[in-house]
C-alpha cells in the first residue's frame, strides 16, 4: 500500500539519529519532542539535505533513499515541498514571483495544484504584487506555504512553521495549515514541540527523544498512555477525546459537546452543530469523588468506575477511569489512600478544565467534511 515509510540511521557529531516509523498516504504526521531530539535532522534527511548512513525512505511508492539499492535522489528530484521556520522568501521577487518560482521547475504533466486555487485557499490574492519586505510575518508564512504547495509535491515538510510568529500571527496562519490536510491528499510531516499546534493539525504522532522514536501511532491513543508521560511533560499528559458539537451555545452560554453518551460543557467556541472537535483533558485537571458532589462549581461531572491504577513513584498516583471512554486523573498519594481507590470501584469524575482543538478531527458523523474554517 502506498504510504510514508521511514527507516534511517545517521551518526553526526556523536549524536545518533535512529528513526523508524510509517505514516498514511495523506494527512498530517507530527514529529514531537524537545529541542535537540533530532526532528529537524530527520526531515532534512527526508528532504535530501542530509544523507542517512543506512536505511530507506519511501513516499507513496517513490523511493527517495535506499542504502542497499544505492538510491539517493537529489533534493530537486524528490518532489518535496519544504516550509521553513522563517519562510525564506526571495526578497527581489514579488509574492507572485515567489509563488511561481518552484512551480515553473515542475513539469506541466506533474502539476496537480492550481495557482488560483492556492491563492484563494491562503487568502493572498491582494498580496501578489508586493515584495516580501512589505509583508507581515504571518503573510510571509502563508506565501511560503503556497510556494511549497505549488510545486505539486509528493509530500510537504513543515519545520516549526509557526515558531517565529507571535500569538496573533499564529492564529492567522494555523487555519490555513488546517485546511491543507483536507484540501490536498498528500502526506505532511509537521515538526513542533507545541502540543496545541499538533492537536489542531495532526492525526498521527511520532514522539522523538535523543534521536530515537520513543513511540508512534494514533495521536489520541499516544497522548492517553501513562507510560509516555515522561516524553509529553505534565502539561500535555492526559486524555484526548473526539467529540461532536451538540449545541454551539446553550442556555448557560457554553458550548455543549457530545461523546460516549455524555455531554461536556466548554467555553464558547467557533464551531457549528455536528462539527467534530478534539478535546484534551489534562490528568491534573480531573478530580475523583466517591459521591456526586452537590452545590459545586464543576460543570462536568461523570459517573464511572476505576479502570486501572498507575503508581508514579512520587507524590502522585494516576488513575484511569472508565466513563464510557477512558479518562486519566492524577491525584495526590494522600487522596488515593483516603479514597481507598481500587479497580472496578464506582466513582465520579470531575473535570475542571479542557482544551478544545478544531482542526484535525474534521470528519462529520455522516462522513462528509466540516465546512472550511
Amino acid at each position: 500500500m502506498n504510504r510514508l515509510e521511514i527507516n534511517i540511521t545517521r551518526k553526526q557529531d556523536g549524536f545518533l539519529v535512529d528513526a523508524a516509523f510509517e505514516g498514511p498516504e495523506s494527512g498530517v504526521t507530527a514529529l514531537f519532542g524537545p529541542s535537540g531530539a533530532g526532528k529537524t535532522s530527520l526531515i532534512s534527511m527526508v528532504a535530501g539535505l542530509m544523507r542517512p548512513d543506512v536505511g530507506r525512505i519511501q513516499v507513496n511508492g517513490l523511493c527517495l533513499f535506499d542504502s542497499e539499492r544505492h538510491i539517493n535522489l537529489p533534493p530537486e528530484k524528490r518532489r518535496i515541498g519544504y516550509v521553513f521556520q522563517d519562510g525564506r522568501l526571495l526578497p527581489h521577487l514579488s509574492v507572485r514571483g515567489n509563488l511561481t518560482y518552484g512551480m515553473r521547475l515542475t513539469p506541466a504533466s506533474r502539476r496537480f495544484v492550481a495557482f488560483d486555487a492556492v491563492v484563494e485557499l491562503l487568502g493572498i490574492g491582494h498580496l501578489l504584487s508586493r515584495r516580501p519586505a512589505r509583508l507581515s510575518g504571518g503573510e510571509k508564512q502563508r506565501v511560503a506555504i503556497g510556494r511549497a504547495l505549488l510545486t505539486s509535491p509528493a509530500m510537504l515538510l513543515m519545520d516549526e512553521p509557526l515558531a517565529s510568529l507571535d500569538a496573533s500571527r499564529k492564529s492567522e496562519v494555523l487555519p490555513f495549515i488546517m485546511r491543507l490536510s483536507r484540501e490536498y491528499a498528500i502526506p505532511i510531516l509537521y515538526v513542533s514541540h507545541i502540543m496545541d499546534e499538533i492537536l489542531n493539525l495532526a492525526d498521527r504522532l511520532v514522539i522523538m527523544d535523543m534521536g530515537r522514536v520513543a513511540a508512534f501511532g494514533d495521536l489520541d491513543d499516544l497522548l492517553s498512555r501513562p507510560e509516555l508521560q515522561t516524553h509529553l511533560g505534565t502539561e500535555d499528559y492526559g486524555s484526548v477525546i473526539s467529540a461532536v458539537v451538540d449545541e454551539p451555545l446553550d442556555a448557560s452560554g457554553l458550548t455543549r459537546l457530545r461523546f460516549g453518551g455524555h455531554w461536556l460543557k466548554v467555553p464558547p467556541m467557533p464551531a457549528g452543530r455536528r462539527d467534530q472537535v478534539r478535546v484534551r483533558i489534562s490528568a491534573r485537571h480531573v478530580a475523583v469523588a466517591l459521591q456526586a458532589p452537590e452545590r459545586t462549581s464543576f460543570q462536568n461531572i461523570f459517573p464511572g468506575k476505576v479502570d486501572q491504577i498507575f503508581d508514579c513513584g512520587e507524590s502522585f498516583v494516576d488513575v484511569r477511569l472508565d466513563i464510557g471512554c477512558l479518562l486519566l486523573a492524577r491525584v495526590t498519594r494522600q487522596s488515593f489512600f483516603d479514597l481507598n481507590l481500587k479497580p472496578g470501584q464506582p466513582v465520579f469524575a470531575l473535570i475542571k478544565s479542557v482544551s478544545v482543538s478544531l482542526g484535525a478531527v474534521n470528519a462529520m458523523p455522516d462522513g462528509s467534511k466540516v465546512p472550511p474554517i
